[in-house]
């Protein structure tokens, strides 16, 4: 399976690009999102080199196709398994809705039960966006939950590596704001919460 493709782009369509791989030429299907912020064929701005870009990759096989879907973050592809992985919406689907905006953006709108934040995408209506939108909250919900308690167990584990016992650990980390995503940056400010105490 392809996960992960770095090379040239040689071709760029309207649904898609063509990436060649140690000239191997891969057809690798993107968002309209992905595909606006990449720039056009020969105006890189740095001319002395070609276009090189890094996709991080969702290889769909089936009998009667292998399809390639490329994302610039390793975030979009997981939101897209996501979205892919529930009935009714397929890869193609799923790459138009992950060109709707940024992925918090539609995070939110979907936990807010937006209705109409699949609006304009070819094949969901809206008895069908609401099935999405209930699917898609609940495992949102969890994913969330779990990539929270991943960053404050790490945090921990990196404090208690320091010499702070779990107890100092954990209450060090309640005061730090939980937008603080960044593991360094939670331990340092952890850290100015102990040197107060």
């Amino acid at each position: 399976m392809i996960s992960y493709l770095y090379g040239q782009i040689i071709l760029k369509k309207d649904k898609f690009i063509i990436l060649e791989v140690n000239n191997i030429g891969y057809k690798v299907f993107l968002s309209r999102k992905t595909l606006s912020n990449l720039p056009e064929i020969g105006q890189n701005l740095n001319t002395s080199t070609p276009l090189n870009i890094k996709l991080f990759c969702f290889h769909n096989v089936k009998e009667d196709a292998s399809d390639i879907y490329g994302f610039l973050t390793y975030d979009e592809l997981d939101f897209f398994e996501i979205l892919n992985d529930i009935r009714g919406v397929g890869p193609r689907a799923a790459l138009e809705i992950s060109s709707l905006g940024s992925l918090d953006k539609i995070k939110d709108r979907i936990l807010k039960e937006d209705p109409k934040v699949f609006e304009g995408i070819p094949g969901i209506g809206s008895k069908k966006a609401m099935t999405i939108i209930l699917e898609l909250t609940g495992k949102i919900k969890t994913l969330n939950s779990l990539t929270s308690k991943d960053l404050v167990d790490e945090s921990e584990n990196a404090l208690v590596q320091l010499g702070f016992s779990r107890q100092q650990a954990k209450e060090a980390l309640s005061n730090v704001a939980p937008e603080v995503k960044d593991v360094e940056e939670r331990v340092k400010l952890a850290l100015k919460n102990l040197r107060k105490t």
